[in-house]
């Protein structure tokens, strides 16, 4: 999709706050830092229209981006940061996982793990949830401009032996830097939509 228009609607802490409208939304998890807000300005074209936060874990509000009045993208706190209360992070986790569980205009989840490294255990629970509860999932392996093009196998394959992905799970390199698996995102995204 070529993106022109974008409106942050709503930073939403609530579930009476989420956009009254019938259009399709696609969440977007991971780590904090791991890269959702490049990966996000990356798909709608804008350079820090999605904010990155110099503190980790520092979104705490379901973010809805209206793109081009057909789908919302939804911005979904980081996960494994510890710096925050358990109080705090067990209130999220709730929001979390009844937008994730119980959102009708829900498609799918792009889950995005730091391409650098194996999947950390909240990348592997958190993926595990997602199939538990049957949702479209695509994995994006992120930074991949900073591992050499050479090792880039090797790395995916450790991805998807970490993450137990299935033969038939999508795995994406991406690079903000590069733009490298921004088409296939928009043709993952895309073939969601109209489901």
């Amino acid at each position: 999709m070529d993106v022109q228009n974008v409106d942050l609607t709503i930073s939403a802490v609530e579930a009476k706050q989420y956009p009254n409208t019938r259009f399709p939304e696609i969440a977007f998890v991971g780590r904090s830092n791991v890269g959702k807000s490049s990966l996000t300005n990356v798909l709608i074209n804008r350079k820090g229209y999605a904010r990155t936060s110099s503190q980790p874990g520092k979104t705490q509000t379901l973010n809805f981006y209206n793109i081009e009045d057909k789908l919302f993208f939804v911005d979904v706190p980081g996960y494994g940061y510890a710096k925050t209360s358990k109080a705090n992070r067990e209130k999220w986790g709730k929001m979390i996982e009844k937008y994730l569980t119980e959102r009708e205009q829900l498609r799918g989840v792009i889950t995005l793990v730091d391409g650098r490294h194996a999947p950390t255990n909240d990348d592997v629970s958190m993926h595990e949830w997602l199939k538990y509860y049957g949702i479209e999932i695509l994995t994006v392996a992120t930074k991949m401009d900073k591992i050499a093009k050479g090792k880039w196998n090797k790395q995916e394959s450790l991805i998807r032996k970490t993450l137990n992905l299935d033969a038939n799970e999508k795995l994406i390199s991406f690079s903000a830097l590069t733009k490298q698996g921004k088409t296939e995102i928009w043709q993952w995204i895309e073939g969601r939509m109209h489901q």
